[in-house]
């Protein structure tokens, strides 16, 4: 027995001899183990030690500037498995050299070490964010087994892989099943190589705002913990506008809403006169400025209801102005994960205290961004918990009978291993912006377009095909198909299913054609319901409102000294996107004034007014009480179907209905005269149906002031 295990120790002896046994020894930077090399040593150890000193701050760029000298001392050295480790881990945080960190990790992960769990952890990383997502489950399974099963942290590590393999399995099926959609970084003019995200597109499409950490010609401070964990120049806020199908060299918005403290864009309301932006006060709250001209107001706060000792950050405001969507982290003290909280406006225009939107959206993980889309039914968001495929991913949840649908993954390549958020969808549905971390990048997080599509590709795809607006009233352009999402067996989230009406313009004098700064108001008009207020840019005279179609809306441009402007936008039988241009021009209020009251309805073939003209009865009110000494006449019109007789009595008949109300609403009768002119005056050919249509009209005119 005695010489067997004699014969037992020369083989181990020889075998320790052995180039490749020798290789799975983890050799440490001492002096014995390479006495041969002192000077090759020293020097070894120094760059080790820069590189250490980079990578234990922690940010990727850190990591990735260490990689030089942690290679050097590889080099000299390629058999500790801590260092293998570190240039694995540091690989991973570049941008477009991930597949190098699978060499150092394989090497790590055959070198006994204590790093063992830590070294198949981040091999099956690094085959995940290179879509090897089989090889990567099977680094994590073994990563498992070698988890140290006594270490207190050893329930959150097990959830960790756990999460991480669901993942990957996760990334198979979407991997297997992309949505067809065209994907193209926003380039070297936009981008840079620091780090840019939260894209906020107006619903034109025409300006682009977005966050960077780029230095910048205001001289914006250097501090070590922004956005994403990653050390650079403090936040500012930049804008581009598209010109001849190309966005412009990016400016960034200077005083007051940049600051030498971290400044980044929240959201934009739909008409682009109301960005929210975070304020680095009380460790980030959200406020607001308001647009005045081309000039951005000093930002104000949104107040405790919206704000917490917490960090508040993403905001979004529904169509309809009355309810803000945004991200905080105010109810977890412990995990620090972020959900999504909505406010919704009393009577008198505050915010109410807000509350969590809770499940299904909540995930337990982290919900970081949050857009709801123009339709006020589709909200988009990031997290890194639901079914993601890895990091943030971009999830959908319409809201239906009262309740959130369960959130559904945008699909891949949209979604990736990596970080994919700001999620922004335009008004079409045919294109959306979004911030990402991807291989091909220009710098760290970088902005990018998507562009949807059916079963073939689109050519010369761009935002000027949704903007080109034709200069007439009421003309409808630009019409954009609806998404048919590709056959899969993954539960994959296509664009909204509710299209909407983009319907902008400008408001002028009718007679100096000088911008306005004018109220406009829009009504549901068969529900009777203002369902959206807001104001013209005071310079420009400019609106925009984005409309969720399939309803019949009245809209009313109202400005002090003027008759009110009304506007009937019915968009029940649009199934598709359109985009109208309307120029508003206001009458001032003089004797022989006189506007078209485009949201009274009567029943066929009769004086009977309909519910639906209500809203635009009550604005009439409004104005005859604001205007004490104001007398008008009604008067009805038709076209030229029937007996010139009938049609003079019905015009009448329905001239007089409207003055009825009045007097009922609390007018006095003698303010009022009504008259019926038939089809004596036309204002457009009665030859086409929709010259008939116009003809059909009631009008107010002043006879005193």
């Amino acid at each position: 027995m005695k010489q067997i295990n004699n014969y037992i120790l020369i083989a181990l002896m020889l075998l320790c001899t052995n180039p490749v046994f020798a290789q799975l020894q983890n050799v440490e930077f001492e002096r014995k183990n390479f006495s041969n090399d002192k000077n090759g040593l020293k020097k070894a150890k120094e760059q080790l030690e820069f590189g250490r000193n980079h990578y234990d701050k922690g940010f990727p760029s850190h990591k990735v500037a260490a990689l030089p000298y942690l290679l050097y001392a590889n080099n000299f050295n390629p058999n500790n498995a801590e260092l293998n480790v570190m240039i694995g881990d540091c690989y991973l945080r570049s941008t477009d050299d991930k597949e190098q960190a699978i060499k150092y990790l394989e090497k790590a992960t055959t070198l006994p070490s204590p790093l063992k769990s830590r070294a198949y952890e981040l091999l099956g990383e690094a085959y995940h964010l290179t879509y090897d997502f089989d090889k990567a489950i099977q680094q994590l399974t073994l990563c498992k087994k070698f988890l140290d099963t006594k270490a207190k942290t050893y329930r959150d590590d097990l959830k960790r892989v756990n999460k991480r393999i669901a993942e990957c399995e996760t990334g198979k099926k979407l991997f297997k099943n992309p949505v067809q959609v065209f994907i193209d970084n926003l380039g070297n003019v936009v981008n840079t190589v620091y780090a840019e995200y939260g894209p906020i597109i107006t619903a034109d499409g025409s300006t682009l705002y977005f966050t960077s950490l780029r230095p910048n010609e205001k001289g914006n401070s250097f501090e070590t913990e922004a956005s994403f964990n990653e050390e650079n120049y403090t936040e500012d806020i930049y804008v581009t506008y598209l010109k001849n199908r190309k966005w412009s060299l990016p400016k960034a918005l200077g005083s007051p809403i940049n600051t030498p403290t971290n400044d980044a864009i929240a959201g934009i309301s739909p008409a682009g006169d109301i960005m929210f932006v975070f304020l680095s006060e009380n460790g980030g709250d959200l406020g607001y400025t308001t647009l005045n001209g081309n000039t951005w107001m000093p930002p104000k706060s949104l107040g405790n209801a919206i704000n917490s000792p917490a960090h508040e950050a993403s905001a979004s405001l529904s169509p309809d102005g009355r309810t803000l969507y945004f991200v905080s982290n105010r109810d977890n003290e412990i995990t620090g994960n972020h959900q999504i909280y909505y406010s919704n406006r009393d009577v008198d225009g505050a915010w109410t205290p807000a509350k969590p939107i809770g499940a299904p959206i909540t995930s337990g993980y982290d919900e970081r961004t949050v857009f709801m889309h123009a339709n006020g039914k589709t909200l988009y968001f990031s997290s890194n918990g639901h079914n993601t495929m890895g990091g943030y991913d971009i999830f959908r949840s319409d809201f239906e009978k009262g309740r959130w649908t369960t959130p559904v993954n945008m699909g891949y390549p949209i979604n990736t291993p990596e970080d994919d958020l700001f999620f922004m969808l335009s008004a079409s549905e045919r294109y959306a912006y979004f911030s990402s971390f991807r291989k091909g990048g220009v710098g760290l997080h970088d902005l990018y377009r998507i562009v949807f599509i059916e079963n073939k590709p689109v050519i010369n795809v761009s935002e000027d095909n949704q903007i080109a607006y034709m200069q007439k009233p009421l003309a409808e352009v630009s019409v954009e198909k609806k998404v048919i999402p590709p056959p899969t067996t993954v539960a994959v989230a296509a664009p909204a299913s509710v299209v909407v009406t983009l319907f902008k313009g400008v408001v002028t004098d009718a007679k100096t054609h000088k911008p306005l700064f004018a109220s406009i108001e829009i009504t549901d008009n068969d529900l009777s319901k203002v369902v959206a207020s807001f104001t013209t840019n005071s310079q420009t005279g400019s609106y925009m409102v984005v409309l969720p179609s399939g309803k019949n809306y009245g809209l009313a441009v109202k400005a002090e000294n003027y008759l009110f402007h009304s506007e009937n936008i019915d968009v029940r039988e649009h199934a598709e996107y359109q985009e109208i241009y309307k120029e508003v021009e206001l009458n001032e209020i003089v004797v022989g004034a006189k506007i078209v009251l485009n949201n009274i309805f009567f029943g066929f073939g009769n004086a009977e007014l309909s519910a639906t003209s209500i809203m635009e009865l009550k604005l009439m009110v409004t104005l005859l009480n604001d205007q004490p000494s104001l007398r008008i006449e009604i008067s009805g019109h038709t076209d030229n179907t029937g007996a010139a007789e009938f049609n003079k009595m019905l015009s009448e008949s329905r001239a007089k209905a409207v003055v009825d109300y009045l007097v009922e609403a609390g007018i006095a009768a003698d303010r009022l005269t009504f008259v019926g002119y038939g089809f004596d005056q036309p204002i457009e050919p009665n030859t086409t149906a929709k010259g008939r249509a116009a003809n059909r009209r009631t009008e107010f005119k002043v006879l005193e002031n």
